[in-house]
C-alpha cells in the first residue's frame, strides 16, 4: 500500500519562546508513549494515520480500511509484528514488519507527534531480531526524500534499484528459424538448474521453489518456459503471464514501489498482478541476449495471441546482464531503491 505526510494539531498561541506551529511536539515527560500491537479495530485507525501522514507526498494514494482488513486477514499476517504508538488514550502512529518477507515500514505519525517514530521503529526491529531475522529492507517511491531519509539515517543503504520496464510487442525482433529453438515447459526436474542460475536473484530457498512454480495460487507452473542445451539440461527459463483481470502495465504508477508477479526477484513479496509479465534467468550471463530474446520470442506470441497489448517486465539494478536485456528491449518506465540494513 502507499503512505503519507502529516497534518497540523493545534499548538499554543505562538511567541518567540514557543516552538512555531510546525515544530515537531515532544513527547511530554509525564506522558510515556505507549507501543502495543495489532488489535481488531486498528484498520480504520491505520488508514486514517497514513492518510494524515503522507497525503503531502508525491503519487500519494489513500489508503482504506478495507485495504488494510485484507492483508491483516490474509495468510501469514502476524499481529505481533504491527505497532501501534498511544499517548493519552489516543492512537499518534503506526509502523509494520512483514516478517516472512522482512519488509518493515515507515513510521506513519500524526503531525506533532513525531517523537513516538524512534520507539515504533525501535519495536519494529526488535521482532525482526526476535523472529530469527539478520537482514530487514524497505521499499519506497524515489521522490518520497524524507521517508528515505529516515532509513538511511538510521544505517540504510540502497541495496539495489528495482527497474520497471514495458514494451510494444510489434517493435520487438522477429526471429529467424523460431520454430526450431528447443523450448518447451518447465518440468519439476528442471527446478535444481532454476535455482542455481536464480542464486543472487531468487528470494527464497532452492527447497521452497518447487512449491511455489506448481502449487503457486497466482499462475500456472504452464506459464514457465524452458530454453534447453543439446543434452535437454536448460540454459535459461522464462515465464509469461496473461490475465485480462490484471493491471495494464501502460495505466499504472511507474514510480510506485510494487513488486510484479512473476519477476524473477520477487518470490515471497506482497506483488501486483501486471498482464504481460515478461521475466527470465539464464545460466550463462554471456548468454543472456540470444536467450531471452527466444524466451521473450515464444512467450509474448502465446501472450498477444489474448489480452495482451503491451509487455511488462520487472528487473533488479544489480544483476547487469539481465539489466542490459531489458534495455536493449523494453522501455524504461520508472525505478524505485530498495533500502537494507543487517541486524
Amino acid at each position: 500500500m502507499c503512505e503519507k505526510s502529516r497534518r497540523g494539531f493545534g499548538c499554543p498561541r505562538a511567541s518567540a519562546a514557543l516552538p512555531s506551529r510546525n515544530a515537531a511536539r515532544p513527547l511530554a515527560p509525564d506522558t510515556a508513549v505507549n507501543i502495543r500491537t495489532f488489535q481488531t479495530g486498528d484498520e480504520v485507525t491505520q488508514a486514517s494515520l497514513f492518510n494524515v501522514a503522507a497525503y503531502a507526498l508525491p503519487g500519494f494514494k489513500a489508503a482504506t480500511a478495507d485495504e488494510v482488513r485484507k492483508r491483516v486477514r490474509g495468510r501469514g499476517f502476524d499481529p505481533g509484528a504491527r505497532f501501534y504508538a498511544e499517548e493519552g488514550g489516543q492512537v499518534v502512529g503506526y509502523c509494520a514488519l512483514e516478517p516472512e518477507q522482512g519488509r518493515v515500514s515507515h513510521p506513519w505519525c500524526k503531525k506533532g507527534f513525531e517523537a513516538a517514530a524512534a520507539p515504533l521503529f525501535d519495536a519494529v526491529l526488535q521482532a525482526a531480531r526476535a523472529r530469527g531475522l539478520t537482514k530487514v529492507f524497505a521499499a519506497y517511491r524515489r521522490d518520497w526524500q524524507s521517508v528515505l531519509q529516515f532509513f538511511t539515517d538510521r544505517g540504510f543503504v540502497v541495496a539495489r534499484d528495482v527497474i520497471n520496464y514495458w514494451a510494444d510487442p510489434v517493435d520487438l525482433p522477429t526471429l529467424v528459424n523460431r520454430s526450431r529453438l528447443p523450448i518447451n515447459r518447465l518440468q519439476r526436474a528442471d527446478v535444481p538448474a532454476v535455482a542455481a542460475m536464480g542464486k543472487g536473484v531468487i528470494r527464497i530457498p532452492a527447497e521452497k521453489l518447487e512449491n511455489y512454480i506448481f502449487a503457486n495460487p497466482y499462475f500456472p507452473a504452464e506459464a514457465f518456459l524452458v530454453l534447453r542445451a543439446p543434452d535437454e539440461t536448460p540454459k535459461a527459463v522464462g515465464i509469461g503471464l496473461e490475465s485480462s483481470t490484471y493491471a495494464d502495465v501502460k495505466k499504472i504508477d511507474q514510480l510506485a514501489p510494487c513488486f510484479r508477479l512473476g519477476a524473477f526477484g520477487t518470490e515471497g513479496l506482497n506483488t501486483k498482478r501486471v498482464n504481460g509479465l515478461f521475466s527470465f534467468l539464464v545460466a550463462n550471463p554471456q548468454e543472456a541476449l540470444t536467450a531471452g530474446l527466444a524466451l521473450l520470442s515464444e512467450a509474448s506470441q502465446e501472450m498477444t495471441d489474448g489480452t495482451v497489448t503491451a509487455l511488462a517486465a520487472q528487473c533488479p539494478s544489480d544483476v547487469p546482464h539481465l539489466a542490459n536485456f531489458y534495455a536493449r528491449y523494453f522501455k524504461e518506465q520508472g525505478r524505485f531503491p530498495v533500502l537494507e540494513k543487517q541486524l
